[in-house]
């Protein structure tokens, strides 16, 4: 069998779409085409358009909202996952392209709710482990962090150079912050040396 082009897909998906326009599906799969074809703006009308024919189509949301996350509209985002969310809320998918916007909102607490519900779902999810560990280190967790990493790492994820240098200058401040200075005091009564008049 033949592998169907992306092109010849397209222009079946747009036959589908004109000839049964009140149908979710087809708005659905020309939404996947684009998405497949990187066409992510014209994904995302059509992914709307199924969405407002059958509000109860869960993958569209939760497609909606990741190529709104790569538009970098990040509260478009989290509109669609949410409502993704609010049908379906066992996808490790949803949470997770969830906590993706929220790492870009800056928001490390949200960030952390969303891939610990992703770990609940999926306890061996790399990525997860990976994000569960930028947040933990926003938040200035290191124990965490670092048992986060070391999970997304036995799972296969390589971190990032940046997030690299980032553990390794928290574990240098935390190293200089917990350093005890031990002072000598002369004079002193210790067990070997019995203070003289």
């Amino acid at each position: 069998m033949e592998r169907e082009s992306q092109r010849h897909r397209v222009e079946r998906c747009l036959k589908d779409v004109e000839e049964n326009p009140s149908k979710a599906s087809a708005w659905y799969n020309l939404g996947l085409t684009h998405t497949i074809s990187g066409r992510v703006k014209k994904a995302e009308e059509a992914y709307l358009k199924a969405v407002e024919l059958d509000p109860s189509m869960v993958q569209a949301w939760v497609n909606l909202g990741g190529v709104r996350l790569m538009r970098w509209e990040f509260k478009g985002c989290l509109e669609a996952t949410r409502a993704a969310a609010d049908l379906r809320a066992d996808l490790p998918i949803i949470h997770y392209n969830m906590g993706q916007a929220y790492l870009y909102l800056n928001e490390p607490e949200n960030l952390l709710r969303c891939n610990e519900r992703v770990l609940e779902l999926d306890k061996d999810h790399a990525l997860a482990h990976y994000h569960a560990a930028v947040a933990h280190l926003a938040l200035d967790n290191m124990g965490a962090a670092e048992r986060h990493l070391g999970r997304a790492l036995e799972l296969g994820h390589r971190p990032t150079q940046d997030f690299v240098k980032a553990m390794e200058k928290a574990n240098l401040k935390k190293q200089r912050e917990s350093k005890t200075t031990l002072i000598e005091i002369s004079g002193a009564e210790t067990p070997e040396n019995t203070k003289e008049d």
